[in-house]
């Protein structure tokens, strides 16, 4: 039974009191007349059959109303100076590790502060993963934890957090916006792993039970198309309206069928204005990751003269879209104009657009050089390698006709289409 006092290890003498369980104060004679000796704390245990002394740090002598809160948080065996409390509680862990078999220089140098928030961890999840990530992934990385999950579980310790949890972070967007909900509920989980093998929560993520309270999410479907026969009056009258990077950005996504993310993230080193093309390297074509280039039409080419007019910039590495501030657009200031026209397409749909009318209007071109300009992926080996020649020129006379027929003209064949219809 512990029989050490506050107020006697105030005043003992020089020497070595016991406490019981192999806790010792160590009183060190006086150094100077009228001053006490230095105070620690030593814990005495038996390690593979021999005894063996370990310094728990010096006795804290301050009272109790004069300390500071400052460092409260400091686990045990980070402190330098210990009360008899603490020292007792010390050495019941130390005594336990030892007769574990444990290395007590090892059990001293254990990680024992709290575990960290959701969100302090998430921080060092995408510190330790984003290098292998591509930007976009990167940034979605916290910005979708930060909108989705933080608001229940940011300020959650990570070793708290169960399925429920989870279930009701998701809950908000699961029917309503189905393809952010299972990508926030795959980052959550990357996160929970991350934090098991920091060893701050003793689980991973528990997947199956987040399913289990969910259910599945809704299938997001096709996105929905403008009928191609309506393109050409929606697109000349966006060419009328004021002059925005919003509008322009549409206009050259219609013209060229690219998707918005490469037409936000297009700047102007990959345009070739005097061979009309549009270069496209492997690292912005995120669905196929090989270097791609669109052929650019009168339209598009008429977009780029009206966007370099509006930003007062054709530098190489400026985005030939910019925001205010001269950074990529928002995917939203695209769809937003779609919204401003209550129009219930979404900006995606236009390559299903260009993709029906190719099918229905030049038959005399093969599908795989409608898949190519999409830059879709041609799965026949024979047709790939094909394309490698003949396709751009193709590409290149399938999207003039494209043009042509945003403009409101007819090609040859499209009239020769009509008579046989």
């Amino acid at each position: 039974m512990p029989s050490l006092t506050a107020k006697f290890v105030a005043s003992a003498k020089a020497g070595r009191h016991a406490d019981g369980g192999g806790l010792y104060l160590l009183v060190k004679p006086d150094t100077k007349a009228g001053r006490p000796g230095s105070r620690s704390w030593v814990l005495r245990v038996q390690v593979d059959g021999d005894r063996r002394d370990i310094g728990l740090g010096a006795v804290e002598m301050a009272p109790l109303a004069l300390r500071s809160e400052i460092g409260d948080d400091i686990p045990l065996e980070e402190k330098a100076r210990l009360t008899l409390a603490e020292a007792r509680e010390l050495a019941s862990r130390l005594r336990n590790a030892a007769k574990a078999g444990r290395d007590l220089d090892a059990e001293r140098k254990k990680d024992r502060k709290p575990p960290p928030t959701f969100k302090e961890a998430a921080i060092a999840t995408h510190a330790a993963q984003s290098h292998g990530w591509a930007k976009r992934t990167a940034d979605a990385f916290l910005n979708s934890l930060e909108t989705h999950a933080y608001p229940i579980l940011g300020a959650r310790r990570v070793d708290t957090i169960e399925a429920a949890d989870i279930a009701a972070a998701l809950a908000p967007i699961w029917t309503t916006k189905p393809d952010m909900a299972k990508k926030t509920r795959q980052r959550i989980a990357a996160v929970l792993d991350f934090s098991h093998a920091k060893k701050w929560r003793a689980t991973e993520a528990p997947r199956a039970s987040v399913r289990a309270l969910t259910g599945k999410t809704k299938k997001g479907g096709n996105f929905s198309a403008m009928p191609y026969g309506d393109v050409p009056a929606f697109f000349q009258k966006l060419s009328a309206e004021t002059e925005t990077v919003g509008r322009l950005a549409l206009l050259f996504l219609i013209a060229t069928g690219a998707r918005s993310i490469e037409v936000r993230e297009a700047r102007w080193r990959h345009i070739e204005l005097e061979r009309a093309d549009w270069n496209r390297p492997a690292d912005l074509m995120r669905k196929t990751g090989e270097a791609h280039t669109v052929t650019l039409n009168a339209a598009a080419l008429g977009v780029l003269e009206r966007a370099a007019a509006l930003s007062g910039s054709t530098k190489p590495d400026a985005l030939i879209f910019p925001n205010t501030k001269g950074t990529e657009l928002s995917d939203m200031t695209i769809s937003k104009v779609m919204r401003d026209a209550k129009l219930a397409y979404v900006p995606h749909g236009f390559r299903s657009s260009l993709r029906d009318w190719a099918a229905e209007r030049h038959p005399e071109i093969p599908d795989a050089v409608a898949e190519a300009a999409l830059a879709h992926v041609v799965p026949d080996a024979v047709v790939r390698a094909y394309k490698r020649t003949q396709f751009l020129m193709m590409r290149r006379t399938l999207l003039d006709h494209w043009s042509n027929f945003l403009s409101g003209e007819k090609t040859n064949v499209v009239q020769l289409a009509e008579r046989r219809a």
